[in-house]
């Protein structure tokens, strides 16, 4: 059994579903779904399509280099099975995928870091610009972080 990749979107293409499109010219082109065939229809290009995975690589969102995805290219030499054999690759395949799954998360850490001080200074804007919506309790304290805020800055000033 064979899984091929969506020419669109690169999502898994499983035997008997999806559709295939054969050109003229003899290419073929399998989709995973109608959305896809549709969209390749329209000539979009899938780096500018937001929810496919080329735009997540060619965004920088997805890691795109790294050893783990050597693994996963398609072998063409006829093997003979032997069970201890498949044993091993059973476990170096398991082994693999836990590395690439640390490594993805490391990867997100890594892009996620100042996502926090960005949303909490997106938060303090939007709450100065709307303060008369907030809460009582709300005011308050901002208005007790701001008189502190301030304070630290004039000792700043001093020094």
């Amino acid at each position: 059994m064979h899984i091929s990749r969506c020419y669109f979107c690169s999502g898994p293409c499983y035997p008997g579903h999806g559709t295939m499109f054969v050109r003229n010219d003899s290419k073929t082109f399998r989709f995973c779904r109608s959305k896809c065939n549709k969209n390749f229809k329209m000539k979009r290009n899938p780096r500018k399509v937001r929810w496919t995975k080329a735009f997540r690589k060619a965004s920088g969102k997805e890691m795109v280099i790294d050893s783990t995805f050597e693994f996963e290219k398609r072998r063409n030499v006829p093997v003979r099975y032997d069970r201890n054999l498949m044993s091993t690759t059973i476990k170096a395949m398991k082994r693999v995928q836990e590395i690439r799954a640390k490594r993805e998360r490391v990867f997100f850490k890594n892009r996620m870091a100042g996502k926090k001080e960005q949303e909490r200074a997106d938060d303090i804007r939007q709450l100065e610009q709307n303060i008369e919506l907030a809460p009582l309790e709300a005011k308050k304290r901002y208005q007790a972080a701001k008189v502190e805020q301030e304070k630290v800055q004039a000792m700043d000033m001093e020094e």
